[in-house]
């Protein structure tokens, strides 16, 4: 149940009184006990209330049987500090459990909950990737590794499905977090700047607090105009890639072009790249031999695709909520028994203007703990992403210790 405390709310939005409240809090609360309901009473804009009459409110509900209260930080006005002594304050005064909710407008939603945690609180509100009204709520993914990891408490959580349920959750409600977002962000355990890989190389405590295995993200070693030669090394490394000192420097000139230019680099693109100066057979392991698709708003999206899996033809079809997801569905579809290759995301944008635009696709794909990015430019959105989807894939196949996995 919800009910608002501070003035603001009660006489601008509600038109009523503080009277009224307590005695409607009073009715409310009691009805709901009457009826065998285990009731959580939230305090809207609590902590921009009078703190005697919020307290007053809350024993009124205490007094009719309320299991647990919620002073709400509505507006997210909390600090750390500010957040210690209100609840602490209120812990004095009540004998229900509290429960702590925030929202996240000055950025301070699991500052804030972290602390009404250390001083009183029994329990917090959280959401997945801090989804929620304005700027969002409390992380729930963020609250739980900070007691894991800082606070070194056994929180009874399955850590490893939090990046998980992340992804799921962006998918379904197509909010997507942004790259540098603490715990599950594209970035959170990708490095670029020199000095950075070469000690993450080494040891990967020197700039990482946590794990990626603790929420089953994979460490990734970004490439572009601030690498230095170990990440490059590392990455060709792991293609199976073996370069000459005087190629390495090659290869390590054209990727630094590549990044000054402002492009983005690509894991595609040092495979690529490295193939060319090392003068390696081009063949690739997955190659488009031909797709169809077809769509409207009264049939389904369907695509077929006919590919060479290290030169055997194989074929898939699947349908889709477009051409786009159809054909993509199509070729998992066609190589899903010998590549198990995950997309784990699907970014496209136009770079041109008008209805014949240049087509810009990014992708993020994974094969077991090897996660890739590729890229694919197109007038035609569908020919982008098959481009960056085969990419990515051909990648995640090229192996030059064994050739191909």
């Amino acid at each position: 149940m919800i009910i608002p405390t501070s003035d603001l709310h009660i006489e601008c939005k509600l038109r009523k009184t503080r009277e009224q409240i307590l005695k409607t809090t009073e009715e409310i609360v009691g009805y709901a006990k009457a009826q065998g309901l285990k009731v959580e009473l939230l305090a809207e804009d609590a902590t921009r209330s009078d703190f005697e009459y919020l307290t007053k409110v809350f024993q009124v509900a205490a007094e009719v049987g309320v299991d647990r209260v919620v002073p709400c930080d509505t507006v997210g006005i909390l600090t750390p500090e500010r957040t210690v002594d209100f609840f602490s304050n209120l812990k004095k005064s009540l004998k229900v459990p509290i429960a702590v909710h925030c929202h996240n407008d000055f950025g301070m939603a699991v500052a804030n909950t972290v602390a009404a945690l250390s001083s009183g609180a029994d329990e917090c509100h959280a959401t997945i990737n801090g989804l929620g009204e304005r700027a969002g709520n409390a992380a729930l993914e963020e609250i739980v590794i900070t007691l894991r990891s800082l606070y070194k408490l056994d929180l009874n959580i399955k850590t490893e499905l939090l990046y998980g349920t992340s992804q799921l959750v962006s998918r379904l409600t197509g909010v997507y977090t942004q790259p540098n977002k603490a715990v599950v962000g594209e970035n959170a355990f990708t490095h670029e700047s020199g000095i950075h890989t070469q000690g993450v190389l080494a040891n990967p405590l020197t700039y990482e607090p946590i794990a990626p295995e603790l929420v089953v993200c994979t460490r990734r070693i970004a490439l572009g105009k601030h690498s230095g030669s170990n990440a490059i090394r590392a990455d060709l490394t792991n293609m199976g890639l073996k370069p000459t000192e005087a190629q390495f420097k090659d290869i390590l000139k054209r990727i630094k072009e590549l990044g000054d230019k402002g492009k983005t680099v690509m894991d595609a693109d040092v495979l690529v790249i490295a193939e060319a100066v090392m003068g390696l057979d081009k063949a690739k392991p997955i190659q488009l031999e031909e797709m169809t698709y077809v769509g409207g708003d009264k049939v389904t999206s369907t695509a077929s695709v006919r590919l060479k899996l290290n030169g055997k033809v194989v074929w898939g079809a699947a349908v889709g909520v477009g051409p786009v997801d159809a054909t993509i569905n199509a070729v998992k579809e066609a190589i899903a028994e010998t590549e198990p290759i995950t997309l784990e995301q699907y970014n496209v944008k136009a770079i041109t203007g008008g209805t014949d635009a240049m087509v810009e696709v990014v992708v993020h794909m994974r094969k077991g703990d090897r996660k890739v990015t590729a890229t694919g430019v197109r007038e035609d959105i569908v020919k982008a992403s098959m481009e960056a989807v085969l990419s990515g894939m051909n990648v995640l196949t090229t192996d030059y210790n064994n050739k191909t996995h």
